[in-house]
């Protein structure tokens, strides 16, 4: 796995140092040790973990301001924020789920890889927003829902002239048609759409940036699940 994530970093131009390789490399060890007793991940191998869990994670990485707050939805094993915080020691990150047992694997990545301001938090996002509206300057998302039903979650956690960074592969295009009332409403602009070609596996990942441009109306997220059963169109 060293190696290997040397390769890409170097590759698509990501910065790192032997430290923070070490700590990826052992943060897959715990994944996989986990996952054992507990669905964290499909993918299991080296070669893919490196390329569709990690490298994926870190694509955006550069337009990530130094000193960001950012929060991690529906963050799961940990990806993209586990990553992202490894690479960029000086973002705050909180990492959020809905999934008591997966946040606990968290805390312990948190404490065996000694990374420093990472919040963990067990909560559905739409109760989370509540007590944390407009308070970060980053919102992730990685493999949680599409745009629109995403950006209800999401949006409404970025402050003005923040950013949400949507994770996505296939049919990002269409997504982003698809959410573009969704984004009007909830205060958004899609900023910039980042398309990388990933040659080692023959696939295109697609970071959807959109900005915060105007407060988010009070009423969403909605509860009750509607933003997934009845979302914005």
């Amino acid at each position: 796995m060293i190696e290997l994530l040397k390769n890409l970093f170097t590759k698509y131009q990501i910065e790192y140092t032997d430290e923070q390789i070490e700590k990826i490399n052992k943060y897959y060890n715990m994944v996989i040790e986990q996952n054992k007793t507990m669905n964290l991940t499909r993918i299991l191998s080296e070669e893919e973990f490196a390329t569709k869990n990690i490298l994926d994670s870190v694509l955006p990485i550069k337009i990530i301001s130094k000193n960001a707050s950012v929060v991690d939805v529906g963050t799961g094993a940990g990806l993209p924020g586990i990553p992202l915080k490894i690479l960029r020691p000086d973002i705050k990150l909180t990492l959020l789920d809905s999934l008591q047992k997966k946040v606990n694997f968290l805390k312990q990545v948190v404490v065996e890889l000694d990374l420093k301001e990472v919040n963990c938090v067990h909560a559905r996002v739409e109760d989370f927003a509540k007590t944390n509206r407009e308070n970060f300057d980053v919102c992730v998302s990685r493999a949680v829902a599409r745009l629109n039903t995403l950006c209800e979650y999401c949006l409404p956690l970025v402050k003005i002239d923040g950013i949400m960074i949507a994770y996505k592969s296939l049919k990002a295009e269409e997504e982003a048609k698809e959410a573009q009332k969704a984004i009007d409403i909830l205060g958004g602009k899609i900023e910039n759409v980042q398309n990388v070609i990933i040659k080692e596996e023959n696939s295109i990942r697609t970071n959807i940036i959109i900005s915060k441009i105007k407060n988010t109306p009070n009423i969403y997220p909605r509860g009750k699940n509607l933003p997934k059963t009845k979302p914005i169109i």
